[in-house]
């Protein structure tokens, strides 16, 4: 098992959302939105929620999103929906990743759905962690 670098070692869950965050951003993610279900759900922390113009981009937002954080020895637990590019998931245990083409995310409709979980301020994040 390959440990994690010692600078990353101690990633918590918002620091993690925020490197997905950032990650999207930078790979043009549309619509991002983050999700703080701690005490809502029990089996993770943060929902880091985005779209994508196309099947294709939804795919390059994942595959960016697993490559750098696989570079920093962060690698997903799970991911789901790549082939497709419909609604990928991307599982890092404190943070799940939600990549969306436009019309699945309305159907889905996570935000709804976790209505009752506080949205962070996708910028006030990114400054947090700088």
């Amino acid at each position: 098992m390959r440990k994690l670098k010692k600078e990353y070692s101690q990633y918590e869950g918002r620091e993690l959302a925020a490197a997905c965050a950032r990650i999207a951003l930078d790979t043009k993610a549309e619509d991002l939105s983050v999700l703080d279900v701690r005490g809502l759900a029990s089996f993770t922390d943060f929902f880091v929620i985005m779209s994508g113009r196309s099947t294709r981009h939804v795919q390059g937002l994942a595959e960016a999103i697993e490559s750098e954080l696989s570079a920093k020895r962060i690698n997903s637990k799970n991911s789901e929906g790549l082939r497709d590019g419909m609604w990928v998931l991307l599982d890092f245990g404190d943070v799940v990743v939600h990549i969306f083409y436009h019309e699945q995310r309305s159907f889905y409709d996570l935000e709804g759905l976790w209505h009752d979980a506080p949205r962070l301020e996708v910028d006030q994040l990114l400054g947090d962690t700088e």
